[in-house]
C-alpha cells in the first residue's frame, strides 16, 4: 500500500491536570469533541521514559471547525516535569501549536476580553496575514492564524483546531528532508531572515531569526483529510545565541508540547521511504494497539533536532460510542474522505461545561 497522508491528527500536549486542561480547551479553544478517553500504561515508549514503563491518562478532542486535534497526556504514575529553564522561541522542539482562526482579529478581541494571557499585539506576518500568540494556564503558547479551510464554520468559538506547528531547528535544509520532502510539506510560502514585529512579546523574540513556512501543495488525502484540512510547519532558527532542548534529561509526556502527530495509511512503505532518508522508527507498536475506543499502529521518529513525530495508522475509530458505532478504516480505500455525514457525527461526543 502507498502511504497517504491524511492530516495532522494530534499534538500531544504534556499537562499536569489532564481533567483542568479539557475543559479550559474546551471553553477558550472550542476543543469540545472528544473522541476517546484512556486510562493505561505506556509501555512502548521506553526509550523516552527512563526504560521504564508509566501510567498515564489520555484524552483525545477535536473541534468541528476541522483541524488536528488536541492529545491531552497526564502522567500518574509519576509527577511530569517541566523544563529547568524558561523556554525561549527558537528551542529546539515544538515551540507553538498553530490553532487556525475563521478571523484572527476578532478572536485576539474574544481572547483578551475572556482575560487569556495574550503575548502579542496583533501583527501581520512575513505572509501578509493577521496572527498573534496566547499563552494557556500552563504556559504552552499557542500561535493563532488564519485559517484556509473550515469544516464547519457554525461552533462555538472562532478557532478550530490545529493547523500546524512552530518548530525550533537549528539547520532548516536539513529539516526539509524529512518535512518537505517526506511529509509533503513542498511549497515555501515564506523564507525570512530578521527580527519580526509578530515576534514582539514572545520570550526571547527580539533575536533574530531565519523564518521558514511551508506548507503541502496537494491536498490531503484519506479518511479524515477534510476534518484535518490543510497545514503547514514553520521552521525557525535563532541567531546569536544557541538554543536548548525543550526536553533534555526529561522524559516524554513531561509538561509542553510532546510530539506532532500524521494520520497516515500505509505504515510499511513509510517506514522503507523513512529509513531510506535517516529516520528509522525509534518506537513501533508494530500490530494494532488498543486505546479502548480506538486502535491502531503507531510509530515514532526523530526529526535531525530530536523532535518527535508519531505517526497513527488507525484501525478503529469511535464515531457514536453510545450506540457503539466504530468505523473500521482497514477496510476503506485508504485515499477515499469519509463521507460528511459519517465525519459530522462526531458532534454527538460533544462536552458539557463542567460545574
Amino acid at each position: 500500500m502507498e502511504k497517504v497522508i491524511s492530516g495532522i491528527q494530534q499534538i500531544g500536549i504534556g499537562i499536569p491536570d489532564v481533567y483542568k486542561a479539557t475543559e479550559w480547551y474546551r471553553k477558550y479553544f472550542g476543543m469540545d469533541i472528544k473522541v476517546f478517553e484512556d486510562a493505561a500504561t505506556a509501555e512502548l515508549m521506553l526509550p523516552y521514559t527512563g526504560g521504564k514503563p508509566h501510567d498515564r491518562t489520555a484524552i483525545l478532542t477535536l473541534n468541528m471547525k476541522g483541524g488536528g486535534g488536541f492529545e491531552i497526556w497526564q502522567y500518574t504514575s509519576r509527577t511530569p516535569q517541566p523544563a529547568d529553564f524558561d523556554l525561549m522561541i527558537g528551542d529546539l522542539g515544538i515551540n507553538c501549536a498553530k490553532i487556525k482562526s475563521i478571523d484572527v482579529p476578532d478572536t485576539f478581541e474574544e481572547m483578551e476580553k475572556a482575560g487569556l494571557q495574550v503575548l502579542t499585539s496583533l501583527e501581520k506576518s512575513p505572509a501578509g496575514n493577521y496572527n498573534f500568540f496566547v499563552k494557556d494556564f500552563n504556559g504552552n503558547i499557542f500561535h493563532v492564524v488564519q485559517g484556509h479551510d473550515f469544516f464547519k464554520k457554525k461552533t462555538p468559538t472562532s478557532t478550530g483546531g490545529v493547523s500546524g506547528a512552530v518548530i525550533g531547528s537549528t539547520d532548516i535544509e536539513k529539516s526539509r528532508t524529512l518535512y518537505s520532502d517526506i511529509l509533503g510539506y513542498n511549497e515555501v510560502v515564506y523564507d525570512e531572515t530578521g527580527s519580526f514585529s509578530d515576534f514582539k512579546g514572545l520570550p526571547g523574540g527580539e533575536h533574530t531569526f531565519r523564518r521558514v513556512l511551508l506548507k503541502h501543495s496537494k491536498p490531503r488525502q484519506g479518511g479524515f483529510g477534510k476534518m484535518f484540512g490543510p497545514t503547514e510547519i514553520e521552521l525557525i532558527e535563532v541567531h546569536g545565541r544557541k538554543p536548548r532542548k525543550l526536553f533534555k534529561d526529561r522524559y516524554w509526556g513531561d509538561l509542553g508540547f510532546i510530539h506532532l502527530c500524521f494520520d497516515i495509511q500505509g505504515m510499511d512503505m513509510l517506514e522503507k521511504e523513512l529509513e531510506s532518508n535517516g529516520f528509522p522508527f525509534t518506537v513501533d507498536s508494530a500490530n494494532s494497539f488498543d486505546m479502548g475506543e480506538a486502535a491502531g499502529r503507531f510509530t515514532y521518529v526523530e526529526d535531525p533536532d530530536g523532535t518527535l513525530i508519531e505517526f497513527v495508522e488507525t484501525h478503529k475509530v469511535p464515531i457514536m460510542k453510545k450506540l457503539g458505532w466504530y468505523i473500521d478504516m482497514t477496510k476503506r480505500d485508504p485515499e477515499k474522505n469519509l463521507p460528511n455525514w459519517i465525519i459530522n457525527a462526531l458532534r454527538f461526543s460533544r462536552m458539557k461545561p463542567q460545574k
